[in-house]
């Protein structure tokens, strides 16, 4: 439908509502005029220069905007990370869906290019192409001798020389198996405790000499992952503002069981509201009321990502630790408060009814933030029309992008630094002298600091050491927590001195020293440990960051675990942290816990009643059925459950968190096959009532959206799908037919809008 087409459209609808003479239906009549009239002054989208595109952006006073690099220097990128020269490394995500249907998004034109400013005015003038000839590469981490790529669905590690790569490895040929590309891991975020953490991911990485080393972690996130000054990680999914940790990442993800373990992937922020500076019809539900306001702006996040904790002075104190997100479909970057509540931590947006930056210019895609190392924040800003990946793409919003020519140009991208409207920037480059990398451990930049501990890292550099044990004596706990992980990062961290930081008047120290403590503990010095543990548990955030780690300390002495868990269970009655970090250490072992806790007469706990889920659970997942088994059976529509359905359901159907819910055992899936080709059709939105659990949002994603208008999957696709679903797991419901879909596709062939469930229920 062109332009004048919808104009049309929507005048009819006006005469059809102007009948009548009540109060409401003249509202209506003004608001759809209003809305035409809106959609009138957007109907063009101008690709602006540079400089007009930073005109068309609004911030906070006493701030700007600078122009860092922009096309041709720098193409759609996607992620980034600096280099102890001061240099940057981009991810171009180049091929990133050419047009509404994707077609020559397999093209092998991604790259990592450095950029460098040589004559130091402020913007980059030097480009060179790392390496090119990659599929829709998503993001990259230097470390030791190399760096880490993340291409779909391998993880690569490049040795570099001479800025260029000499050899390639696989680290990880299923880092990013199945999904699509808006539903792959990402971040690489090298973190304070010297582990590799990704976002849409429960893998976590570290190099050991050689080897790689894969470990089992919490799951997190969907686009962007980033820490605090203590090394806590914080996240979002594309409706949430942001998620995080309570505690260090490193800890309570031993039981490979529990899906859920409280103080990770808690919500920190739960104002999902957006204040976008011009209309935002050019997002996938546009056409539903509740996505866009009367002036049709965008309401709710809908594509939250690339979030950041801004841990530098430079722009002002009162940014310093605040949390920030972009939104590309809405063109804005948000601002949060964030700090901590005793246990938790908390935050709230930092304004009401407006952004910290919001553009006019609706090719404005900030897609990751960053700090610099001269403390300004840098904006990734991927510059063109279509954002919405092809596999939720709707017909709404294909018809938005023809009426408005979003699908090109493709070539443009830029990147933008946020500073202080006076005063001068000073670049930093933390270079690799092992005296001066001490000393920048005491930087006020975060992104400086992390520097700085890798690189010393990356040197070996044990020679330091004294400077660094020296640095753990500091009263400043972000000081001494950088030279703890440096030095253990150094393997040269001893037992005693984490047992000298347990004694710290300085309740994040000893969080710091607790969560250090698998990487010092041995036969030979476990003694000395648990009795400062046993010490520590009168303070209700020690004895929550020791009942976590003992998960990861069992073998040296279960009967000191035993002891400490029981003391914790008894003193900490109704911890949820605690009886979840309780059954974290517990992998295996679920029954004889429960059984332990029976005869005592302790079956009201929160423990017995989180155990007793945790068990059905297993249960459950014990007597699934074989997917790879139904996969032969459904090729097609395995395929679609691994590109689509499991990066918000789970490999396991049993949902993810902040995500989805359960397609295991659930009544829309198992029930009539009608409903269900209504759902994965047209997709459904608001409140869903599983198996007598109401999930909503903010426990959910609040829309799934429907596939049947993607030109990708066919009926036979769909049909394989719904039978796939309705016969895995302990699912035992009958076979769908093509016929079956079609039926239901033509019996709704005009409809646009997901269901919601009051209308499936209604419909008999």
């Amino acid at each position: 439908m062109g332009y004048r087409h919808l104009l049309a459209a929507i005048s009819l609808v006006i005469i059809f509502q102007s009948c009548g003479n009540n109060a409401g239906k003249k509202d209506k009549t003004t608001k759809a005029q209003d809305s035409l009239a809106i959609r009138e002054q957007y109907k063009e989208s101008e690709v602006l220069d540079p400089e007009k595109a930073i005109e068309s952006m609004v911030t906070e006073p006493g701030l700007k905007i600078e122009l860092v690099a922009a096309e041709p220097l720098v193409i759609a990128p996607v992620a980034m990370t600096f280099d102890n020269k001061g240099r940057m490394w981009v991810v171009e995500m180049t091929g990133y869906m050419p047009d509404t249907t994707g077609n020559g998004e397999e093209a092998l034109d991604g790259k990592i290019v450095i950029l460098e400013d040589t004559n130091h005015d402020g913007r980059m003038d030097s480009r060179k192409v790392f390496m090119d000839s990659l599929i829709l590469p998503r993001s990259i981490c230097l470390i030791d001798d190399g760096i880490l790529i993340a291409e779909p669905p391998r993880l690569w590690f490049a040795k570099i020389k001479d800025d260029k790569p000499v050899s390639k490895v696989l680290v990880d040929d299923k880092y990013a198996e199945g999904g699509n590309v808006e539903h792959q891991p990402n971040g690489l975020l090298r973190a304070m405790d010297n582990w590799i953490y990704n976002a849409k991911s429960d893998k976590r990485y570290r190099r050991s000499g050689n080897k790689w080393l894969i470990e089992h972690t919490h799951f997190r996130g969907q686009w962007g992952i980033t820490q605090d000054n203590f090394g806590r990680l914080f996240y979002n999914n594309n409706s949430e503002n942001i998620l995080g940790d309570y505690f260090s990442p490193g800890l309570g993800a031993q039981n490979t069981h529990q899906q859920r373990v409280a103080g990770y992937n808690e919500k920190i922020i739960r104002d999902n509201r957006t204040y976008p500076l011009r209309a935002t019809t050019g997002v996938n539900r546009g056409y539903l009321p509740e996505t866009l306001n009367d002036s049709l702006r965008l309401v709710n996040f809908t594509a939250a990502c690339g979030p950041l904790i801004y841990r530098s002075s430079f722009l002002g104190a009162r940014y310093n630790n605040n949390g920030f997100v972009a939104e590309p479909s809405a063109n804005l970057i948000k601002r949060n408060i964030i700090g901590d509540s005793g246990v938790a931590v908390k935050g709230r947006q930092a304004y009401a009814g407006k952004e910290f930056v919001a553009s006019t210019d609706e090719r404005f895609r900030p897609v990751n933030l960053y700090t610099g190392t001269d403390g300004a924040m840098y904006v990734l800003d991927m510059y063109r029309g279509i954002i919405q990946h092809k596999t939720y793409l709707t017909p709404y919003l294909k018809n938005e992008i023809r009426m408005r020519n979003l699908t090109l140009p493709l070539n443009c991208g830029r990147i933008y630094r946020i500073v202080p409207s006076s005063g001068k920037r000073t670049e930093i480059a933390v270079g690799t002298d092992p005296q001066n990398l001490v000393k920048l451990l005491s930087s006020d930049n975060g992104t400086v600091r992390d520097l700085a501990q890798q690189t010393l890292i990356d040197l070996k550099a044990k020679a330091v050491a004294p400077q660094l044990r020296d640095l753990l004596k500091t009263n400043n706990p972000v000081v001494a927590t950088h030279a703890l992980w440096t030095l253990e990062g150094l393997n040269i961290l001893s037992a005693d001195e984490v047992l000298a930081l347990l004694r710290s008047t300085d309740r994040m120290i000893r969080s710091q020293a607790i969560a250090a403590i698998p990487s010092v503990i041995n036969a030979g010095n476990q003694s000395k440990l648990w009795p400062a543990l046993t010490q520590l548990q009168s303070d209700s955030a020690d004895a929550i960051n020791i009942a976590f780690l003992l998960g990861s300390v069992r073998k040296h002495n279960t009967a000191a675990v035993s002891e400490i868990s029981e003391n914790l269970l008894k003193t900490y009655p109704g911890s949820l942290f605690i009886a979840d970090a309780i059954i974290s250490a517990a992998e295996n072992r679920e029954d004889k816990l429960a059984s332990d806790l029976k005869s005592k007469g302790d079956t009201t706990a929160i423990v017995y009643k989180r155990l007793e889920k945790l068990r059905k659970d297993i249960a459950n997942k014990k007597n699934a059925t074989q997917i790879d088994a139904l996969t032969k059976l459904y090729p097609r529509g395995g395929k679609v459950f691994t590109t689509i359905c499991q990066t918000c359901h789970g490999s396991d159907g049993e949902g993810i968190q902040s995500l989805a819910p359960p397609l295991n055992k659930s009544n829309w899936v198992t029930g009539s096959p009608d409903q269900l080709s209504r759902i994965i059709l047209f997709g459904l939105t608001g409140p869903i009532d599983v198996n007598g659990k109401l999930y909503k949002s903010p426990e959910i994603n609040g829309d799934m959206p429907g596939i049947g208008s993607n030109d990708e999957f066919n009926d036979e696709d769909i049909a394989q799908l719904m039978s796939f679903l309705r016969a895995a797991w302990s699912n035992k419901a009958s076979k769908v037919s093509v016929a079956d879909v079609q039926k239901i596709r033509k019996e709704n062939k005009d409809r646009q809008k997901p269901f919601t469930m009051q209308e499936l229920n209604s419909i008999k």
